[in-house]
């Protein structure tokens, strides 16, 4: 086992950014500081191979190193980002994991002459890549359902989501894998699906449901991540409220669901999360930081070979 080493952060109690420091800055002077001997933290669901990194990706990278970011899952929407996921995946090995799937909503262009909801031909592209790196996955994702009504809008819309979403945990009970799942405004539904799929292992990335419907969740054994968007949600400081920690896993979902509405979200901002959620449960930064990177490796097991404790 890695002795682990006491890092020195300094938190910024208005802006909600956690600093990593080193011990001789002048900045921690009369500073409230917390030293804490920890693992480091896990963005369990990110889309790090978007667009918006590309020029900058070894400064975010970096960045992100330096509050304590061990690890990030670097999930997909379809299959034309799966191969950059891979490279990504191969340029950062150790550090960041791929995880492939097809999202509900898909982008599609005015040629298609169909609407956004996945469907199951969506996959025919799909599973092949999936096949061919199966060995290298951490889990299936993004997956999930939608029902958001500017992207659904009848009952054949929600199915046809069903359909892909119950193939896909097919393939995951295959690979036994977990799935990085996707609810919003479906969290009953795709909950209850996944019971019935019998699904054990899943992350319901930026869940938007009540606390009531999350909790069906936690019985069932699946974990809930946290992004940095909470500082200005109600309705996810309500959920963490709720929720056990032991259920509770840390994410980004960069470059959205920032603390800022309009800015560009980065993987380094795993720390307001996760500050936030010391504050909401009246734990120490250090127990977050730990429950929800332990909760990381039980739920993705693959990670445990980049991180022992």
């Amino acid at each position: 086992m890695k002795s682990r080493k006491s890092r020195i952060f300094l938190v910024n109690r208005t802006s909600h950014h956690l600093c990593q420091l080193s011990p001789t800055s002048p900045r921690m002077r009369g500073a409230n500081v917390l030293v804490v001997d920890m693992l480091g933290f896990v963005d369990c669901h990110c889309h790090i191979s978007a667009r918006d990194f590309d020029k900058d990706i070894e400064e975010v990278i970096d960045s992100s190193k330096q509050v304590g970011l061990l690890a990030l899952l670097a999930v997909a929407e379809h299959a034309g980002e799966f191969e950059k996921i891979i490279e990504l995946s191969q340029r950062f090995p150790g550090f960041i994991f791929p995880c492939l799937g097809v999202h509900p909503v898909q982008d599609v262009s005015p040629e298609q002459q169909r609407g956004p909801v996945s469907r199951l031909v969506d996959l025919d592209a799909a599973l092949p890549i999936i096949e061919k790196y199966k060995d290298h996955l951490v889990a299936i994702g993004e997956v999930g359902l939608d029902f958001t009504p500017r992207y659904v809008s009848n009952d054949t819309d929600k199915e046809s989501q069903r359909q892909v979403l119950v193939r896909q945990a097919q393939i995951a009970k295959e690979l036994d894998l977990p799935l990085n799942v996707h609810s919003r405004s479906a969290g009953r539904p795709t909950i209850h699906l996944l019971k019935e799929q019998g699904v054990e292992k899943a992350l319901l990335h930026a869940f938007d449901g009540k606390p009531s419907v999350a909790m069906e969740g936690v019985k069932a054994g699946y974990f809930f991540s946290i992004p940095p968007s909470i500082v200005r949600s109600e309705q996810k400081q309500k959920l963490v409220k709720q929720l056990p920690l032991e259920n509770i896993c840390l994410e980004t979902d960069s470059p959205a669901l920032g603390p800022e509405k309009q800015v560009r979200n980065e993987p380094k901002n795993i720390c307001i999360s996760a500050e936030y959620i010391s504050k909401i449960k009246g734990v120490s930064l250090q127990t977050v930081m730990e429950v929800t990177t332990q909760n990381a490796l039980r739920l993705f097991p693959k990670l445990k070979s980049a991180i022992r404790p």
